[in-house]
């Protein structure tokens, strides 16, 4: 697996992570929206960790600016 998600996207999903979180534990949501965001948050904080999102495989996209990319 090769790299394609850049610094700033990697951020951006702990971000949606940490709110999504956050509004679970403060009972904001529940149900069937928390379910569903709370999958997407543990697929966002995956992805982060892992820096590899597949699916921008198919559409061959990268967040990676050059300098990045050399040095992963």
């Amino acid at each position: 697996m090769k790299h394609n998600m850049g610094f700033a996207d990697r951020i951006l999903r702990v971000i949606i992570v940490v709110v999504v979180a956050g509004l679970y534990f403060t009972d904001q949501i529940s149900g069937i929206a928390a379910i569903l965001l709370g999958i997407l948050a543990v697929v966002f904080l995956l992805t982060s960790i892992v820096g590899f999102c597949p699916l921008y495989v198919p559409f061959k996209l990268t967040t990676i600016k050059k300098k990045d990319d050399e040095n992963n």
